[in-house]
């Protein structure tokens, strides 16, 4: 029986992308094991659970007890396949195969390079250079976005690599979530932003650009995150409290999607992101900021609006264009649910699975 380690920054991010994966290896006679830090929980189409002490910081003295513990995983399972996600466990994961032997075939699936046009100097340089160290250790390269793609390209020509559509995003959370009555320029205009509250997510900027709007413009900011707090207190600060809603982890977003006006990014990097992408499933003009990632999903001024990244006057701007004209949102948004087609689970899947397939068979 073939067996395939998979791993990832947390079980949480497995649990949110890759279960249709697990359970397509597992029809294929697979045996699958999952190596993640974080929480465990359960994990479906997994028959082993690895918990590692991943921490988010490179230097961390635990991440290299989570190298010692996937070695040993490693040369005592012999996988016939790894596939990483999330650049530290991509890392670490690949360290962790330095010297083992037989060596297992790897993919890298790029889930946004965390360097490029907006990191700064020295985090590229940092970046970059890992990237390249654990090249050797590497069989295959599955990018997500035209910045990665085209990077990838360039410096690494002699690895086999492709372009995904992502992982897939499946509609079931948004069956039946369709557009409700065309409201009025002077009613509520809610926008929504489904992430973690992290400094690459940029939450605080939506914050601040609150004080440019009107007064019926909403925010609504589901998530959780290191920054939740600090969030929610510059908003008190900023005097935009009443009109910013924090509603924590939510489950059913579905139903939050069905009462907004349009979906936002301030996002400073990305792979291909989820948010938008269901956002767009349920109809939803985008505005987000002009980086890789929501780039790649949005066109500006067809199916949303585009603004530099950190530009507090011309997010604003697109947004109160968007609450002036209610007809033109609505129309693109379902430009964008024809967009995001290309990007349904049913239509990707097969194609990941055969790219990553191809990494054994070569």
């Amino acid at each position: 029986m073939s067996k395939l380690l998979m791993t990832a920054s947390s079980f949480g991010h497995i649990r949110s992308f890759h279960l249709p994966y697990l359970k397509r290896f597992q029809e294929l006679g697979w045996e699958v094991h999952v190596a993640c830090g974080g929480e465990v929980g359960e994990v479906p189409g997994a028959e082993r659970l690895i918990p590692l002490p991943l921490e988010k910081r490179y230097a961390s003295a635990a991440n290299l007890r989570a190298v010692k513990l996937l070695r040993r995983w490693m040369r005592r399972e012999r996988y016939d396949l790894v596939i990483t996600h999330t650049a530290l466990a991509s890392f670490f994961t690949r360290l962790a195969e330095v010297g083992v032997s037989p060596h297992p075939k790897t993919v890298n699936v790029v889930h946004g390079y965390l360097f490029g046009p907006h990191a700064g100097r020295v985090k590229n340089l940092v970046l970059e250079t890992a990237e390249r160290l654990m090249l050797p250790q590497t069989d295959l390269i599955l990018t997500m976005n035209a910045w990665d793609r085209d990077w990838t390209r360039r410096h690494f020509p002699g690895t086999p690599q492709r372009w995904i559509p992502g992982m897939g995003v499946a509609d079931e959370r948004f069956a039946g979530v369709e557009p409700g009555r065309l409201p009025s320029p002077e009613e509520p205009f809610v926008m929504v932003y489904s992430a973690e509250f992290s400094p690459r997510k940029n939450q605080m900027f939506l914050i601040r650009a609150m004080q440019k709007l009107p007064n019926q413009a909403k925010l609504v900011l589901p998530g959780q995150g290191a920054l939740l707090e600090e969030t929610k207190a510059l908003a008190v600060e900023l005097g935009v409290a009443e009109r910013v809603h924090f509603p924590g982890f939510v489950t059913d977003l579905g139903y939050l999607l069905s009462g907004a006006d349009a979906a936002v990014s301030a996002s400073r990097s990305e792979g291909l992101p989820f948010n938008l992408m269901e956002a767009m499933l349920c109809a939803l003009p985008v505005v987000a900021s002009d980086v890789k990632g929501n780039a790649d999903l949005v066109e500006d001024g067809v199916t949303g609006r585009l603004f530099p990244l950190d530009d507090e006057e011309a997010f604003a701007a697109a947004v109160r264009a968007l609450m002036a004209d209610r007809a033109q949102a609505r129309a693109m948004g379902q430009r964008g649910r024809e967009r995001v087609e290309r990007y349904r689970l049913e239509r990707v899947l097969d194609e990941v699975m055969d790219a990553c397939l191809s990494a054994v068979e070569s």
